[in-house]
């Protein structure tokens, strides 16, 4: 899929071979066409990845039908299954029958914790969340969940790899519900849907808050420097507005249900704005990668500054 795709580019990105697994043969046949069509574009448009040509890079990526040849020899293996509890289970028991105990096993779910996980198997201590943003080419940040019994050394050793292939780890120091990107998402769309259901501002005029408010900023700084920046320090915000922020927090009204009239609210001035037919969504989640490009181009080149 989407993720598993974008991992192999990633780290066939920062030098390392890569063995794309999947039951399904055609599953891996269209992976390895849309990898090598998304690299040769990348390469033309001076966006890849890495210091290796497209063709080096797709030399270093091979596929594999069979679990137990796709695993041999390797220090690292990221799991790309979609988000069903049992199905991604399966696969680690099935793994943990095989793999030594040096390699770390490691999946990308976004919401599952690696308690449910992994609990019970035989190398749980090899075992980890590296949760990616979607999609990880584009997006750098990568969260890394411990299990309770995961070794230091596996979140230090994953953190370093993240380093190494160019992405943005981040350590949790434990599992918790959403991890920390979702509960801050999770946050901003429940006060999003708020507003759009009490008729305070439209679907379309409350994007824009972000991306031409909110959003601008936090490209490049989070809330805590964004704090920071706008008063004399963190220490002088909390002087100046903690009273204003928790008389607004106060107003905050319960979690949403997501149903009902609000749904076709939004889904009416969302697909007024973006249709939901296959080929319109597949072209502005293109434009939305290239910005996220360029996006990554000019930070880089800002920090390099």
């Amino acid at each position: 899929g989407l993720i598993g795709r974008s991992w192999a580019m990633v780290f066939a990105a920062g030098g390392f071979k890569v063995k794309l697994y999947d039951i399904a043969q055609q599953q891996l046949t269209n992976a390895l066409e849309n990898i090598r069509k998304q690299m040769k574009e990348m390469e033309k448009s001076g966006t890849l990845k890495g210091s290796l040509s497209a063709e080096q890079q797709l030399a270093l990526i091979s596929v594999c039908t069979d679990l137990k040849a796709a695993v041999e020899g390797a220090a690292f293996i990221q799991e790309c299954t979609p988000e069903n509890l049992e199905l991604k289970k399966k696969i680690f028991n099935q793994l943990d029958l095989i793999v030594d105990n040096s390699v770390i096993l490691s999946s990308s779910t976004s919401c599952l914790l690696p308690s449910k996980l992994f609990t019970g198997l035989k190398h749980v201590k090899q075992c980890i969340v590296s949760h990616p943003v979607n999609p990880p080419y584009f997006v750098p940040l990568v969260e890394i969940v411990p299990h309770p019994e995961t070794e230091p050394s596996t979140t230090e050793r994953t953190y370093a790899l993240m380093k190494k292939i160019g992405q943005s780890p981040v350590k949790l120091s434990r599992e918790i519900e959403g991890f920390v990107l979702n509960r801050l998402q999770y946050a901003v769309i429940s006060e999003a849907w708020r507003l759009v259901g009490e008729g305070v501002i439209s679907p379309t005029d409350l994007d824009l808050v972000m991306s031409d408010g909110l959003g601008m900023r936090y490209a490049f700084i989070g809330p805590l420097e964004t704090m920071h920046l706008n008063a004399e320090g963190i220490s002088n915000y909390c002087e100046r507005y903690s009273e204003g922020m928790r008389l607004v927090l106060n107003t905050f009204g319960p979690v949403p249900e997501f149903s009902g009239e609000i749904v076709q609210k939004v889904n009416q001035a969302m697909s007024e704005k973006i249709p939901v037919v296959p080929k319109v969504l597949d072209a502005r989640r293109k434009w939305r990668d290239e910005c996220l490009t360029g996006l990554a181009k000019l930070k880089t080149q800002m920090k390099s500054d």
